[in-house]
């Protein structure tokens, strides 16, 4: 065989091999990409299950004669700005929608955690066989939405590694990967709360 015919072998098997791991990079990150999507589905239903209690839970303190219309306005509208803060997948990559539907969600939690707290000043409402439900189902549900995030945070972190590491760094800015957002604590977090009784 001339040298000429063997350079053009030895070139045509080393670009066959580049040509195979790179579709094999691609699959793996096209794989990682499908993962974190529906990693993200799985924290979206967990937030629609909220969502969906506040309405029962709203009527079922409404029963409270007395009951502050402010704490339940506060529920109420933290619920529709949350709710009306959709991502899809191509938003996971922008940190700062990922921040807003952070900040939304957080206010929703808060405003909860006020209903709750108020709620506990009326003895008769907490003895009622249907709030308690409710309290237990959002519970479960604040419990499911932490398991959610940290198992999408846990994707986005594969993901992202995938993304910046060797080869696939090259494979990725070819095709578009890009880094995904991942969930954060928010500002304050760090410190524990202060508890004061009268």
């Amino acid at each position: 065989m001339k040298p000429a015919a063997l350079v053009s072998v030895v070139i045509l098997v080393v670009l066959g091999i580049a040509v195979f791991f790179g579709f094999g990079t691609y699959n793996s990150l096209v794989d990682s990409d499908e993962t974190v999507i529906q990693s993200w589905a799985d924290v979206e239903t967990q937030y629609q299950r909220r969502s969906d209690l506040i309405p029962n839970l709203v009527r079922t303190v409404q029963g409270a004669a007395d009951f502050e219309s402010e704490t339940l306005e506060a529920v109420t509208s933290a619920r529709a700005r949350a709710t009306s803060i959709n991502l899809n997948a191509d938003d996971l990559g922008d940190p700062a929608k990922m921040e807003e539907f952070m900040a939304a969600q957080q206010s929703l939690s808060g405003a909860l955690g006020r209903l709750l707290m108020v709620t506990e000043n009326y003895p008769d409402l907490r003895a009622t066989e249907g709030f308690r439900d409710l309290q237990v189902q959002l519970e479960g549900t604040e419990n499911r939405i932490n398991v959610a995030r940290r198992d999408f945070n846990g994707t986005v972190a594969d993901y992202n590694r995938a993304v910046r590491r060797f080869p696939g760094s090259i494979i990725a800015s070819i095709t578009g990967f890009d880094r995904k957002a991942s969930f954060e604590a928010v500002s304050g977090a760090e410190k524990a709360p202060v508890v004061e009784f009268d």
